[in-house]
């Protein structure tokens, strides 16, 4: 999104940088931008790894999922080593990861080492995910918070959208994505070697950005704090926000660790801690990343050609950022807990309609599922109108109530278990979709997501709670 029109789109205050602060999240957005590009350029290569590396439809679903137990152990290194390091250099070092990920992947000669390479990714991915709207949430004001931090999921979604459309011309100019394209090189390996250029751009926006300021009080550092504060909202306003993150600290201010986590009265993991877990858990469980990861293989299982499957994947991609802008316009306004409300709903209903036409799917003579028409176009109406729900809701939302609804002291290590927990989820759902599609097809999976969605509509009534229009300093755990 353009900084201009985003800024123009916020409200001002007196003294208030609203154009900085714009700038440096649109700075730390750019990790989402690689995370949805890493995450999506591995849809249009799955021909060319099993072609290149000779792998059957299990091996393949292992190193395709490869990159997310990376992205497991990064997004909980990452929250516990930004309370040491701070929320901007790790950002800065998932910046060199992305590059030497996209460079390794695309070059790798065994499966061994492209999994190293996907590994390395899923480590830059991880931090990347849980601490640039984590980051946002530190510096951003409460009344436009989360519309800042929704852009975070429009530049995820950009991301998958221009590894879409980047798999898509690649594999057009070469004729398949195994045929070879420049330096006589296969067009799947330019497919990751795309990435190097958005990560070298993140690596060096990211030396132009301060630190987050709240992570600099809880390391007792107020006077570099206090500079930031003023930078972003003048001097007037910079002393009372020092006062008040200082008092929100003032009973328990010593270094975060895991053990903050649990109550100390109890002795049990704290709810807030559930209520986040649940959150990174059902918004894997739904099934999205099935249609991120393997949405090519998904609509040529059902009749269409690579080219075709691979355009669907564009114009997925397209709808997704659409989707994504509605929620820019309403998570301020109507709240975040509304929105996860109605897209649970909205998912629920549209997997079921998934569902029931690859029910209806019959057998070609090739021995492939094959659609009537009538069911095709449910289809595909049903799997858009999914996609356009998610991310109106759960998408963005459920990474900006994780880099909001933890308090100071403990948001590093609540996102360090969140964001673990998001990431294992999404590991389990990818690499057991082969196994499913091939034990109980297409419409036995999607049915287990759709009992997924249904079930996360009962999670947000009962557990989940509002945090719009607070400030952080607020937050209850």
């Amino acid at each position: 999104m353009d900084n201009v029109l985003l800024e123009r789109a916020l409200p001002a205050r007196a003294e208030e940088n609203t154009r900085l602060i714009v700038q440096i999240s649109c700075v730390a957005t750019l990790g989402g931008f690689l995370f949805g590009f890493d995450s999506g350029v591995i849809n249009g290569t799955v021909e060319g790894l099993s072609t290149t590396f000779h792998a059957s439809s299990t091996v393949v679903g292992l190193v395709v999922a490869s990159m997310l137990l990376g992205c497991a152990l990064g997004a909980f290194f990452a929250g516990r080593v930004s309370d040491l390091w701070g929320r901007r250099a790790v950002l800065i070092i998932s910046a060199v990861l992305f590059l030497l990920s996209a460079l390794g992947a695309g070059a790798a000669g065994t499966a061994l080492l492209f999994v190293a390479a996907r590994v390395m990714g899923g480590f830059a991915v991880g931090a990347a995910s849980v601490i640039a709207p984590a980051y946002i949430a530190e510096v951003a004001p409460a009344r436009y918070r989360g519309r800042l931090a929704t852009v975070q999921q429009i530049a995820i979604i950009g991301g998958l959208f221009c590894a879409f459309l980047s798999n898509y011309l690649l594999a057009k100019a070469a004729g398949a994505s195994t045929e070879t394209l420049w330096l006589n090189q296969a067009a799947w390996r330019w497919m990751f070697w795309m990435q190097a250029l958005p990560s070298s751009l993140f690596f060096v926006s990211l030396l132009f950005i301060p630190e987050s300021p709240r992570y600099l009080v809880v390391r007792k550092r107020d006077a570099e704090a206090s500079a930031v504060l003023t930078q972003l909202y003048g001097e007037g306003k910079a002393r009372s926000m020092l006062a008040e993150i200082g008092a929100s600290l003032a009973h328990d201010r010593h270094r975060p660790r895991l053990s903050d986590l649990v109550d100390k009265v109890s002795g049990k993991i704290r709810p807030i801690v559930w209520v986040g877990v649940g959150l990174a858990t059902f918004q894997q469980l739904v099934g999205i990343n099935v249609v991120f990861y393997y949405g090519a293989v998904l609509w040529q299982a059902v009749g269409f050609s690579e080219n075709d499957a691979l355009l669907i994947n564009v114009l997925s991609g397209a709808l997704s950022i659409g989707a994504c802008l509605v929620a820019v316009m309403l998570i301020d306004k109507v709240g975040r807990k509304p929105l996860l409300w109605i897209g649970s709903l909205g998912m629920a209903v549209s997997l079921i309609l998934v569902t029931v036409a690859f029910a209806n799917a019959g057998v070609d003579a090739n021995g492939k599922l094959a659609l009537s028409h009538p069911m095709g176009t449910l289809a595909l109406v049903a799997a858009n109108v999914y996609v356009a729900f998610f991310n109106m809701s759960w998408g963005p939302v459920m990474w900006v109530m994780l880099g909001e609804m933890f308090p100071n002291q403990i948001r590093g290590s609540g996102l360090a278990v969140a964001g673990a927990a998001q990431w294992t989820s999404n590991f389990v759902i990818t690499v057991s979709f082969p196994i499913l599609l091939a034990g109980i097809g297409l419409a036995g999976a999607y049915g287990l997501y759709a009992a997924a969605a249904v079930v996360s509509v009962f999670f947000v009534q009962r557990y989940v709670h509002e945090t719009r229009g607070k400030e952080l300093e607020q937050m209850e755990g």
